[in-house]
């Protein structure tokens, strides 16, 4: 472990260098690709230097407690020993995992999708409810939102709705949302006062660039169409919505929110990017399907991931049997305390493989 700490500090001060360089500072592109690695080694070396000298001053007191005879300083320094040892314990611990072999889509921003399950009007009405509560976590967190396409009920629920959310480490935070989340409550359509159980499915996948998908213009089928919803006359006259179909695999994207038929299908575009990017993903993911077994669900759409027991105030995740009675708190964007659970989970069974 020592020895890759050692090649991250010898690669921090080499990019450190680099950043004074005048090459690198007058080429925005350049010095924005040297200053993203440079961030990247930051925390691991630094991480390296504090152990480093915390060893030094270890070192340093047991020299003292060999030549200080004096009782009251000596018990001072053992104290202090015992700390530093302690701190020592700790940094080697944050060190193994900040030499976990990181997700490169972490930085990426995401495209969340939500489908109404099984439960009809009530499970459309619930992915209303988890649209806006990722869309107040958005806010929280000082990324921004924005609706790719939605399918609207009359009741103001969602059959299905698809948005991105833009920011720095967007899909490090909401990649574990991926699944099937399970509520409890007795509906607005419900005259009897019963609970009802629904489900609703969500997908994150991390936005895909265009280089990394190749997807071949004969493979596409683009059709226009009218949009339908709420609207008013623009709706019954213009063309604008887009339907793209990837004839290789039978995806297909639909987009309307825009007015511009050009922004629609420049939408449905990073909708079908995102797919075929997470299909492949997955496809490579399936060499190791033990390991993700072991590890915190963060992609299977089918896994039953969360309850929220609306008459208990209650919300289990239930990858890590993590129950809080804050129902009310959750939904209105506060997620964080969930999502940190999770990323500890995730990470002590990563530690768990490496040893």
């Amino acid at each position: 472990m020592l020895e890759k700490l050692k090649v991250f500090e010898n690669k921090y001060e080499e990019l450190s260098e680099k950043l004074c360089d005048p090459s690198v500072t007058t080429s925005p592109e350049v010095y924005t690709q040297v200053m993203k690695e440079y961030k990247s080694v930051e925390p691991v070396a630094l991480k390296y230097r504090e152990y480093r000298n915390t060893l030094k001053e270890r070192e340093d007191v047991r020299e003292l407690l060999r030549e200080d005879s004096d009782k009251e300083m000596t018990a001072m320094l053992e104290e202090e020993l015992s700390e530093l040892t302690e701190r020592i314990a700790v940094l080697e611990s944050e060190m193994k995992l900040l030499l976990l072999p990181k997700d490169p889509n972490d930085d990426r921003n995401v495209i969340v999708e939500i489908r109404g399950g099984a439960g009809g009007e009530e499970a459309a009405l619930f992915a209303a409810v988890l649209f806006r509560m990722y869309s107040m976590y958005a806010v929280k967190r000082g990324y921004q939102s924005e609706v790719l396409s939605a399918s609207e009920t009359e009741l103001g629920g969602y059959k299905e709705i698809c948005f991105m959310i833009t920011g720095e480490g967007a899909y490090s935070r909401l990649k574990y949302e991926s699944g099937v989340h399970r509520v409890q409550r007795v509906p607005e359509t419900e005259t009897q006062g019963r609970i009802h159980t629904s489900t609703v499915t969500v997908a994150v996948l991390p936005e895909a660039e265009d280089v990394e998908v190749n997807i071949d213009p004969t493979d596409l089928r683009i059709d226009t169409f009218r949009s339908s919803g709420a609207g008013g006359q623009h709706i019954n006259k213009t063309e604008s919505a887009i339907r793209i179909t990837h004839i290789p695999t039978g995806l297909v994207v639909e987009c309307q929110d825009e007015r511009s038929q050009y922004k629609n299908k420049d939408k449905a575009m990073k909708v079908l990017r995102s797919r075929l990017l997470e299909a492949e993903r997955e496809r490579q993911q399936d060499d190791v399907a033990q390991q993700r077994r072991d590890q915190v669900g963060t992609g299977d759409r089918s896994e039953r991931i969360r309850t929220y027991n609306y008459p208990q105030g209650r919300v289990t995740d239930h990858r890590i049997g993590l129950t809080l009675y804050k129902i009310d708190d959750i939904l209105n964007g506060s997620i964080d305390e969930i999502i940190d659970a999770l990323i500890t989970a995730d990470r002590s069974a990563k530690l768990a493989q490496e040893e």
